[in-house]
């Protein structure tokens, strides 16, 4: 009976020994089927993905997304420009006086004062650009020549402004 038991017992951890086997074979019989599992999904992936390469134009590809590019820029000025109209339609005076009332209050509780920081500024008088013909006579009388217009001094010359306006006018030929 002991030469039995002690027999049952090796029996029994060499059948636990076995069974781990066993499942060890197991797992990887399951690691090997889901391998080729992958490999064949892979392989339809790449079978996919050729023919979708045959079939790709890439220089249409590109005209319709520089075309949608165009496209999309131009809805969106088109919509800054209609939010800006509605804004400009919906907007009162009302608002623009409750703004800066609204802006007072605010630095009124923050103890800053805009009126009296402020420095006077200098109002400066906008002309309309000169006519041609008339930064050629300033320019000769500046001595700058017939055909090329000469940059004035600020004391009475040409302006920028004016000097900016000939070369353009140059540019395109006029």
């Amino acid at each position: 009976m002991a030469k039995d038991l002690v027999r049952t017992r090796h029996s029994i951890t060499k059948f636990y020994a076995l069974k781990s086997q066993l499942q060890g074979v197991s797992l990887r019989m399951q690691t090997l089927k889901s391998t080729q599992a992958m490999g064949d999904a892979m392989r339809g992936v790449t079978q996919a993905m050729k023919s979708m390469n045959k079939t790709l134009n890439m220089p249409t590809l590109n005209n319709i997304l520089k075309e949608f590019e165009k496209q999309n820029e131009r809805m969106d000025m088109t919509t800054e420009v209609m939010g800006e109209v509605i804004d400009d339609a919906f907007a009162g005076e009302d608002e623009e006086e409750e703004t800066d009332e609204l802006v007072n209050a605010v630095l009124d509780e923050l103890g800053c004062s805009i009126g009296g920081q402020l420095v006077d500024a200098p109002a400066l008088k906008v002309s309309a650009p000169a006519s041609k013909e008339q930064i050629k006579a300033t320019a000769v009388l500046e001595g700058g020549g017939g055909g090329s217009e000469s940059q004035g001094a600020p004391g009475g010359g040409v302006s920028i402004g004016d000097d900016l306006q000939a070369r353009l006018d140059r540019l395109r030929g006029n």
